[in-house]
């Protein structure tokens, strides 16, 4: 248990570290370029702990790692402005344009640099996640049972996604829990409108459909039991029971519960070869529920590819372009529908998630989570909200068409309603991640 938080704390703060460093960077380098005065250049917050100086810039690291910051001459429009010309005020509003601007860049630029890497190194997914979204199984109850859907239809638009892969799929469903959501599915030659409601599910209230993927049933190993007994091993396929094909290891468990302990005949592919094998579930507990089963484990085929740049910078853009409007359909939602907050994960949620890619094998889960975080840094830093990069932007606009500084004190209220609201915002995400990751404690939250 200690490890594992110990694990955990280390990559949030090397993810973070990494982020923070590579966004302060892009506002200090840009504003060095264009003359501002940078007075200091910290990682965290608080007390000063180390550090050095040099070309007029204090180069520090403070007390609170949770953050950081580049401080400017006059960057603060409630102080009083001497005039220099080292001053951020000083400077045009392109100047500032391009320094607000630099550091959310920065992060979506690490997002697709870090992506692109591992696309060349080990970029290693489930073979279905971009493939056509062909569903394996429908859940009996479940909301994509209830619309309609069945096994085999192929979803060829959902959510305004024209031709999803399942990757798409994912992503429109766990966004719209709660929420109507049209798609198109094609049943033979039919084409088919459907409207399916995800409910919430997990402690992030994502939603939730009750379809899986079109995917072959891969035997990742086995314990004592009927598959063992009959000789099955590790790396085969099964295709097919009792003659019947399967494409879900769901729709496998369902057939084997609804035999309960009459013998079944699997189809086997192994290493070139089809073979039938004979098999007798036998009972088993699971949470207080009686099952049968056949004991082996399922893995998820994978596919590991190692792409050349402009392949791999490509896979790296489309990645990113997917991610980013899922982002921005998230914050819809939150404007929406305030309860989406639930899925956005504070520094709780992204210690344990950084702790959880830690763990697994190589560096490319960190590397990828690590991509995915930056990119949400950066998009939400360029929101048009006053105190984020965005909201600089969005006054220098403003300024730029009415001609004219807006006043500092209504910049001043302006700035205070901000901090408030994103207080208010980090409190509540604190909140979220408390209720979901500390044992027991949801239970004595109001």
């Amino acid at each position: 248990m200690l490890d594992n938080f110990l694990i955990s704390v280390a990559a949030m703060a090397a993810v973070l570290g990494i982020m923070i460093l590579v966004h302060e960077f892009g506002h200090f380098a840009v504003a060095k370029l264009l003359g501002v005065r940078v007075e200091q250049f910290a990682i965290g917050f608080g007390k000063r702990l180390v550090g050095f100086r040099k070309g007029g810039t204090d180069y520090r690291i403070n007390l609170l790692p949770l953050g950081g910051y580049v401080k400017m001459a006059g960057e603060n429009p409630m102080d009083s402005h001497t005039g220099d010309p080292g001053e951020f005020t000083a400077h045009p509003r392109w100047h500032r344009f391009l320094i607000a601007i630099a550091g959310p860049s920065m992060n979506i630029l690490l997002a697709i640099v870090l992506v692109t890497g591992v696309c060349m190194v080990h970029y290693a997914h489930p073979t279905y996640s971009d493939q056509p979204a062909v569903v394996g199984y429908v859940i009996l109850n479940s909301p994509a049972a209830k619309a309609g859907v069945q096994q085999g239809d192929r979803i060829v638009s959902i959510g305004g996604t024209q031709t999803p892969v399942w990757d798409d799929v994912i992503a429109q469903i766990g966004v719209n829990a709660g929420q109507d959501l049209r798609l198109v599915v094609q049943r033979g030659n039919e084409f088919l409108d459907k409207i399916i409601t995800p409910i919430p599910e997990g402690p992030e209230e994502a939603g939730y459909a009750g379809w899986v993927p079109n995917r072959a049933i891969v035997v990742g190993g086995t314990e004592p039991g009927p598959a063992a007994q009959a000789g099955m091993r590790s790396g085969d396929i099964v295709s097919a029971i009792d003659g019947k094909p399967l494409a879900s290891v769901e729709a496998l468990m369902d057939y084997i519960d609804q035999s309960k302990a009459t013998p079944v005949t699997l189809t086997i592919q192994r290493e070139g070869q089809t073979f039938d094998m004979s098999v007798t579930p036998v009972a088993t507990d699971i949470n207080g529920q009686t099952h049968y089963r056949l004991h082996f484990f399922h893995a998820d085929p994978v596919r590991i590819s190692h792409l050349p740049f402009p392949k791999a910078l490509a896979r790296s853009l489309e990645a990113n372009k997917r991610y980013s409007k899922l982002i921005l359909e998230l914050v819809q939602k939150l404007v929406e529908r305030p309860a989406a907050i639930k899925q956005f994960a504070g520094p709780i949620g992204i210690g344990v998630i950084a702790g959880q890619a830690a763990r697994e094998p190589g560096w490319t889960p960190l590397l990828e989570l690590t991509a995915l975080i930056s990119l949400n840094l950066g998009i939400i830093n360029l929101l048009p909200i006053p105190i984020l990069d965005g909201g600089l932007i969005l006054l220098l606009f403003v300024e730029a068409v009415i001609r004219r500084d807006i006043s500092r004190s209504i910049k001043e209220r302006i700035y205070q309603a901000a901090f408030v609201f994103l207080l208010l915002v980090g409190v509540i995400v604190i909140y979220n991640d408390l209720s979901r990751y500390v044992p027991g404690l949801s239970n004595h939250l109001p």
